[in-house]
């Protein structure tokens, strides 16, 4: 007996709209506009983190060929 392999990737449309369902569910359509816009903040935020990491670090690294 021959066994196709699991094929595991990128959610097609079909899963994308289950998953959308299931979070209106959950947090109501009210809650969703907030909950949006949160989640756009902290992807700004840790974006902006890793942008000053990076700087601080090609700093440094300037710094060390300095001395």
């Amino acid at each position: 007996m021959n066994l196709l392999p699991l094929a595991i990737g990128a959610p097609g449309l079909p899963e994308l709209i289950v998953i959308a369902l299931i979070i209106l569910l959950l947090f109501g359509g009210s809650k969703l506009p907030a909950l949006m816009r949160n989640l756009g903040r902290s992807t700004n935020e840790f974006k902006r983190g890793m942008s000053e990491t990076t700087e601080d670090d090609d700093q440094s690294d300037s710094e060390g060929e300095k001395n």
